[in-house]
């Protein structure tokens, strides 16, 4: 979904500041590349369980001037979040369940077992 990402920490999964990850984004051309910083945070939620403004809040924040978050979900954005976080300008980057299977999709993931096996190559230790 973000091919030019750059280096990108895990957090630890208590006393993370409100981030599961934090990493770089890379812009310009290879002879002159600047990195952004971002703040991530992920929520898997089930499909019916939106995620909600107190969530994006913390993650808002979370993030310095010059940089960006993003906040990724297995289920759905509450419309309020939407609608504040387009109508307020934050930069934050709003990834839901449907983006994500569109993603897998389009690089090849279209049953369980092929997503399965992809991250049991990408990711072995967490997918044994």
């Amino acid at each position: 979904m973000a091919p030019r990402t750059g280096t990108c920490d895990v957090t630890r999964p208590s006393r993370d500041g409100g981030r599961d990850a934090v990493g770089q984004y890379i812009l310009g051309p290879a002879s002159s590349t600047i990195a952004i910083d971002f703040a991530l945070e992920a929520k898997c939620y089930s499909a019916t369980n939106s995620v909600g403004v107190r969530e994006v809040s913390r993650l808002i924040s979370r993030i310095r001037h010059r940089n960006f978050g993003v906040l990724v979900t297995t289920s759905y954005f509450h419309k309020q979040v939407q609608e504040e976080v387009h109508d307020d300008g934050h930069p934050i980057a709003l990834v839901c369940g449907t983006d994500i299977v569109e993603v897998l999709r389009q690089h090849g993931h279209t049953t369980v077992a092929t997503v399965r096996q992809w991250l049991q190559q990408g990711f072995p230790q967490q997918h044994p």
